[in-house]
């Protein structure tokens, strides 16, 4: 069975967001995307653009000293440009340790990336991590 092509230009951004690959990530999304982080913490909020979506990648390895790690663990397709992902993070900061699963709406016009809406397990946990 070949995978859909939205949902393997998901995993290959995955594969790309954990090799810390930004080159490969900035051409696979457009230049006006948009990535909307859910949550009421430093890290939250809505990050218009490619470099504000790359810088908030760059947020999250900083603020994490770099063990900010994602496992894909499903994607869905709908064949109308939306792609859904299902992935376990984890993390460590200030003392604090993460392990949550989480997902990721994309919106895919063409072959460019250019929405994303997260989505996570549990709001009040990871506000408290990212405090």
């Amino acid at each position: 069975m070949t995978e859909h092509a939205h949902a393997a230009l998901v995993r290959k951004g995955y594969e790309a967001f954990s090799r810390g690959d930004m080159d490969t990530l900035r051409g696979m999304m457009t230049a006006d995307c948009a990535q909307h982080v859910p949550g009421d913490h430093q890290l939250s909020g809505d990050f218009k653009g490619i470099d504000a979506v790359l810088g908030y990648y760059g947020q999250l390895a900083g603020e994490t000293n770099g063990s900010f790690r994602v496992e894909l663990q499903k994607l869905f397709v709908d064949d109308r440009g939306h792609v859904v992902s299902v992935h376990r993070f984890t993390a460590e900061r200030k003392g604090k340790k993460i392990d949550m699963a989480g997902g990721i709406i994309f919106r895919v016009v063409g072959d460019k990336i250019t929405d994303l809406d997260e989505c996570l397990e549990d709001l009040a946990t990871a506000d408290d991590f990212w405090a």
